[in-house]
């Protein structure tokens, strides 16, 4: 397999590759990544010293035509899994803008280059934030309609939607995964868990939207992960799966978890107004992804936060390698005025 992985300087792409170096090691990963400020090359170090020639980055915009296309056409690239997105609902909130144009017309871009060249499958990952919110019962299925409450999930569902468009359109092979609230090693810290663990850890007050009662389904990233490797080999062409982790949990329990896992109480909680649009829960039915790709959720949300725990306590260099100033100045500001 000659891959293509976009985005694999983040979070849940580092992990993606890293799984599909161990698992296969005959493969050809190459990482285009624009390198925000939430992408970082230190998150793949260790890969780029091991892997040798199987993986070679790129420094580069999936909204760059001319790149995408020389990039598939010279490697003879067999697949994309696309992971490049903005996706801070907050940072959205704020500018909108830079959402549309790398979610939407990134995604598209990929979609239309891949076509082109003639690539057999393109991968897009999505989120469950597209389909909005759910009352106190009930999970969201692959057939649930999207409804999204943010402009973070709108740019997402948008580009769904020309996924699907792509698909029926051109018989273009395209497979859509939507995944729940994921955690684990490398996740920039402007996100739920790693901020109150860097909060907690500084015994700064820990900043919580609202009641805290709102409700996410959390998933280790390393499950993700092997779902997306499952739809990469296994899915149905025009399929969307949903990823979960089968962990419903409270905004405030999560909390709570990582003061007791780094030793801190209570007191340190400060519920601050809540966001705009907050969609109070996600629950996912992933019946589908079992059925057809054999996906499971092998790590519960203990193990996970256990693991992700030990992980920032053995990595506090690269905590501190990327909270730069101008992520630093932006939290600030955010949180202040609803504090």
């Amino acid at each position: 397999m000659r891959l293509l992985v976009t985005g694999g300087c983040g979070f849940i792409g580092a992990n993606f590759l890293y799984a599909l170096r161990a698992r296969h090691p005959e493969w050809r990963l190459w990482n285009l990544d624009k390198l925000t400020y939430a992408g970082n090359l230190g998150n793949l170090r260790p890969l780029t010293a091991e892997a040798g020639d199987a993986y070679t980055f790129v420094h580069g915009d999936i909204c760059d035509r001319d790149l995408v296309t020389r990039l598939l056409a010279e490697h003879q690239i067999d697949a994309v899994v696309n992971f490049a997105a903005e996706s801070h609902v907050d940072r959205s909130i704020d500018d909108p803008a830079p959402f549309v144009l790398t979610n939407v017309l990134g995604a598209q871009n990929i979609l239309d280059c891949a076509r082109r060249a003639g690539v057999s499958r393109v991968v897009h990952v999505s989120t469950d934030e597209v389909y909005g919110s759910l009352g106190a019962t009930g999970q969201f299925h692959e057939t649930t309609p999207l409804a999204p409450n943010s402009p973070y999930s709108a740019s997402k569902a948008g580009a769904d939607l020309i996924a699907r468009a792509y698909h029926e359109t051109y018989g273009q092979d395209i497979v859509v995964t939507r995944c729940s609230n994921n955690y684990g090693p490398y996740q920039f810290p402007e996100k739920l868990i790693p901020l109150m663990y860097c909060k907690a850890l500084a015994g700064e007050p820990l900043p919580v939207y609202g009641d805290g009662r709102n409700v996410r389904d959390w998933i280790f990233v390393d499950d993700h992960c092997l779902g997306i490797e499952l739809a990469l080999l296994k899915g149905r062409a025009g399929a969307v799966y949903n990823f979960g982790g089968a962990a419903e949990m409270e905004n405030i329990e999560v909390v709570r978890t990582i003061l007791h896992l780094t030793g801190r109480d209570d007191s340190l909680i400060r519920f601050v107004t809540d966001r705009p649009g907050h969609d109070r829960r996600y629950a996912m039915n992933f019946d589908l992804a079992a059925t057809e790709l054999g996906f499971a959720p092998s790590v519960t949300f203990a193990q996970g936060m256990a693991r992700t725990i030990a992980w920032y306590q053995a990595n506090p260099d690269w905590l501190s390698e990327v909270q730069s100033g101008a992520y630093l100045t932006f939290m600030e500001s955010w949180y202040k005025e609803r504090a």
